[in-house]
Order: C-alpha cells, then sequence, then structure tokens
C-alpha cells in the first residue's frame, strides 16, 4: 500500500495525470464556489462571478501544480508563473467566453431547454470548464509550463553562448 501511494504521489505518466485531475478537481471547486456564491447570493453579473472564480481556482491549481503535480523543483519559481500566466490567461478567456457565449445560446433556445438564467449558466459552465481543463489546460500546463527545466537551461546556456560569442566581436566601423 505504501508503494502505491509512493508512486500516485511521485510518479510519471498515469499518475501525474491523476494528480493533475486532482489539482484540477480542487481548483473547479474553489472557481465554482466563488463563482456560484458571487452570482447566486451575492447577485453579481454572472461574467464576472466567472472571472473571479477562473482568478481563485487558477491561483489555487497553480500552487498545487508546482509544490506536488508537477514537481518542478528544477524550475524557477519566476519562469512557472511567467508561463502559467500566458496559459491562464487563454484559459480565463475559454472559460469566460465560452461560459458567456453557451449561456446566452442555452437562453435563446428555452422552449427547447426550459431552462432560466441560473440553470443555463450553471450547465454552461460545466460544460466550459470541463472542455477547457481537458484540452487546453492540462497538455499546457504538462507540456509547457511545468516542463523539465533541463530545456529551459539548455536554452539559457546556448543563449549565454551566442552572447558571449558576438560579444566577443567587434563591430564598429573603426575595425572593418
Amino acid at each position: 500500500m505504501k508503494g502505491f501511494l509512493t508512486s500516485i504521489c511521485q510518479g510519471k505518466g498515469f499518475f501525474m495525470f491523476i494528480r493533475a485531475q486532482l489539482s484540477a478537481q480542487i481548483a473547479t471547486f474553489v472557481d465554482f464556489f466563488v463563482s456560484i456564491l458571487l452570482n447566486q447570493w451575492l447577485d453579481i453579473y454572472y461574467v464576472y462571478a466567472t472571472l473571479i472564480g477562473s482568478v481563485s481556482g487558477g491561483l489555487v491549481n497553480c500552487a498545487i501544480n508546482y509544490k506536488w503535480t508537477f514537481h518542478t523543483h528544477d524550475c524557477s519559481p519566476t519562469s512557472v508563473l511567467f508561463k502559467y500566466i500566458i496559459v491562464w490567461l487563454g484559459s480565463i478567456g475559454l472559460n469566460l467566453w465560452g461560459t458567456y457565449l453557451l449561456t446566452e445560446f442555452l437562453m435563446m433556445q428555452q422552449g427547447i431547454f426550459m431552462m432560466n438564467e441560473s440553470t443555463a449558466f450553471i450547465t454552461a459552465k460545466v460544460i466550459i470548464a470541463i472542455t477547457v481543463a481537458v484540452l487546453w489546460n492540462y497538455n499546457l500546463h504538462r507540456t509547457f509550463v511545468f516542463k523539465d527545466a533541463k530545456l529551459n537551461s539548455k536554452l539559457r546556456n546556448k543563449i549565454k553562448q551566442i552572447k558571449n560569442q558576438h560579444g566577443n566581436k567587434k563591430t564598429s566601423k573603426k575595425d572593418a
């Protein structure tokens, strides 16, 4: 049993996917809780509630993924944060516009779906959140954001090498 738990907590491949999904579920819970609380209880417009919920969930997800899911001890936090923000902005945009467009579509189809605005919003939020999580977030986190920093080190070293090579050459017109 101890070996199985170690595999889940530290393993690659399938076990990394499981950790990512658990992290995503925790972040999604935070996102949904904040979004629904703001919209349903505080009567904040669902687009703003979605944005604030997405930001809240994203912060939770980044922290869990950095420390536990992808074991990015060799990645600088600054590098991870920069790449995470790029992917996160895409995710927020996809969630925000996807939720808006699907909610509006469902509201225009009231004769077919028989949904009020609250039900249409929650339905759209669930469908879009799952789609973005599977097709966008996990793949980009795994292949870009939390990628092994050895590649980053190789790139950094290559850039330094090129700078040193070109920095030592005199290019002034006097030398030509």
